[in-house]
């Protein structure tokens, strides 16, 4: 006796991901109309029959979408996850989001739970570390998965890559400083060896070679903290530095805080530049300047793509890069 058709059969004649048939066969509203039409071709093609009973426990939690993000506390990732989450909410998903505090041990904990829930999807903003199996336990569950704002697995055919264009965004804020005077700029702030701190270095770099002009790294956690002492540091150990490019805002704003305590003026000797545009730079003083990475819509963009995976069977790019402008206020010497 032949078996009956499943809801793998459906998905696999029209084209579009199990997940899809299931929002279907709830009624979704997420789907187009196109999209539901041709699924209904296909059951009718194949003589499905759709048990409720049955389809009610397994697909308890269709149209739930894991968020994996690595630290909640940095508003970076914290506007992110809220822009993704309204968006998907917007199309009648729920977001389910947990924070990582940068372990990955953590991590492959609670992407195996999410999977246990039966989340249709992941987006994650990956730990680094040395537990890389929550990648494998995702492609064994088979479902769609996005890595974003950081890569730590390879695998990007499998778990495509979105991220700002960190390259761009470091040329565009050296380049900036260079112009407006500045020759001994240092780079302050992210962990040796990562590449998320390789990439926001790398313009700056390459600006800096262009004019045979030397770098100097002060590597360290991306923390109000550290930037705050690194002010010491720079006045102490490097009085010739006369601006700096910070790897993230929060770093900048704690630069700011030092350079104030050691009554140091900021915008005009010594211009400070941050990383991402979050949204305390334009209320702090002075007015930090800062590489936008425009996360709101970037958030909304990342949603957008991975329901199109999900509802229509459109596989992302392996990876995608997102333009970052600068923003030019006080804190590099622009007038209030």
């Amino acid at each position: 006796m032949e078996r009956r058709p499943t809801i793998i059969d459906v998905a696999l004649r029209a084209g579009v991901s199990k997940s899809t048939v299931s929002l279907v066969l709830q009624h979704s509203p997420a789907v187009r109309e196109e999209t539901r039409a041709q699924v209904r071709a296909a059951m009718a093609d194949l003589g499905y029959v759709y048990n409720r009973t049955a389809a009610t426990m397994r697909t308890a939690n269709a149209g739930l979408i894991g968020l994996v993000i690595n630290d909640l506390r940095n508003p970076f990732f914290t506007e992110f996850a809220t822009a993704l989450q309204m968006a998907l909410a917007k199309r009648g998903y729920a977001a389910v989001v947990a924070n990582t505090d940068e372990d990955s041990r953590l991590q492959a904990q609670v992407i195996g739970a999410m999977i246990e829930h039966g989340v249709s999807a992941l987006i994650v903003s990956p730990a680094y570390g040395v537990d890389a199996t929550a990648f494998d336990a995702i492609e064994r569950a088979g479902i769609p998965a996005m890595q974003v704002l950081r890569k730590v697995d390879a695998r990007t055919g499998l778990f495509p890559f979105a991220a700002p264009d960190y390259r761009a965004g470091g040329h565009l804020a050296t380049e900036h400083l260079l112009a407006s005077g500045a020759r001994r700029i240092a780079f302050v702030g992210g962990l040796a060896g990562r590449e998320v701190t390789q990439e926001r270095m790398s313009g700056y770099l390459a600006a800096l070679q262009s004019r045979g002009l030397k770098p100097l790294f002060l590597p360290g956690r991306a923390s109000r903290a550290f930037g705050r002492d690194a002010a010491l540091v720079l006045r102490r150990d490097h009085p010739e530095v006369d601006a700096v490019l910070c790897f993230n805002d929060l770093i900048a704003l704690g630069l700011l805080s030092g350079t104030a305590e050691i009554g140091r003026e900021v915008g005009k000797a010594f211009k400070v530049v941050g990383f991402d545009d979050i949204e305390e730079c334009a209320q702090c003083y002075p007015a930090l300047t800062t590489v936008r990475c425009d996360i709101a819509s970037f958030g909304e963009g990342v949603a957008r793509t991975v329901l199109e995976w999900l509802e229509e069977g459109v596989m992302p790019q392996p990876e995608t890069r997102t333009p970052v402008e600068l923003v030019i206020r006080t804190s590099s010497g622009a007038v209030a």
